[in-house]
């Protein structure tokens, strides 16, 4: 399997080009005046690994709601660790725990459905 890092980066870009079924909001909370970075012109997954990562992070939400918007606004909205961490008042340390956290669930989840991507 690839760097969960490098899956969840593509499948931001695919997901912000409203490819995405997941129930996103464009401005996360708390993040309402910050604007995304060129998501036009990043690199995307294609449908079927974009689509298999939705289910998780459907999953994600249901189980880890604070982690699940982590993942949207730094993976689909493209604010940084360190202002969502500025954003949350706690440390960048905390941030990227959390965000391990999260891509350690989605990693759970498709290994369980043994899904190789």
């Amino acid at each position: 399997m690839r760097d969960m890092y490098e899956v969840m980066d593509l499948w931001g870009a695919w997901a912000a080009s409203d490819n995405s079924g997941v129930d996103w909001q464009p401005i996360a909370a708390g993040f309402k005046g910050l604007l995304p970075h060129g998501k036009k012109s990043r690199l995307q997954c294609d449908d079927d690994e974009g689509i298999m990562i939705d289910g998780c992070l459907t999953r994600l939400k249901k189980e880890k709601p604070d982690e699940y918007q982590l993942v949207i606004a730094h993976f689909v909205i493209g604010i940084s660790l360190r202002t969502i961490a500025r954003k949350r008042k706690c440390s960048d340390g905390t941030v990227r725990k959390d965000l391990q956290t999260a891509l350690g669930f989605i990693h759970g989840v498709l290994s369980m459905f043994d899904v190789k991507i």
